[in-house]
């Protein structure tokens, strides 16, 4: 089993910058297995929604609507994992969920609040 923690949200002002962070603990072996990290979002009354993804090999995914503003990353311990958010917009405002994959399972964290105010 996996547990993913997320933090950094905040409430910040559009053109403002905000890092997310999401730990992974629990089973070293099931972390070592995970092949794809992602930030995901749900705005109220919205679908969740692919922000960033990361593969193991380092490999990244943005959505259209972030890119050139936020950046994913993956620690040097390969158990974290960032989203680096600049000139944020109004329309970013959500609560951002940290996702992992394994090879037969997907983990999920509890969110964290991101509110961009005009």
């Amino acid at each position: 089993q996996v547990q993913l923690v997320e933090s950094g949200g905040a409430l910040v002002q559009a053109g403002g910058s905000l890092r997310l962070s999401c730990v992974a603990s629990g089973s070293i072996f099931t972390i070592g297995t995970i092949s794809t990290m992602g930030w995901y979002r749900q705005a109220p009354g919205k679908q969740r929604e692919l922000v960033a993804a990361i593969t193991r090999g380092g490999n990244t995914n943005h959505a259209d609507s972030v890119k050139g503003r936020f950046t994913i990353s993956r620690g040097s311990a390969k158990n974290t994992m960032y989203l680096q958010m600049n000139s944020l917009k109004v329309e970013d405002t959500a609560v951002y969920y940290c996702n992992a994959e394994t090879s037969n399972s997907e983990y999920w964290g509890q969110g964290t609040q991101v509110t961009v105010s005009s």
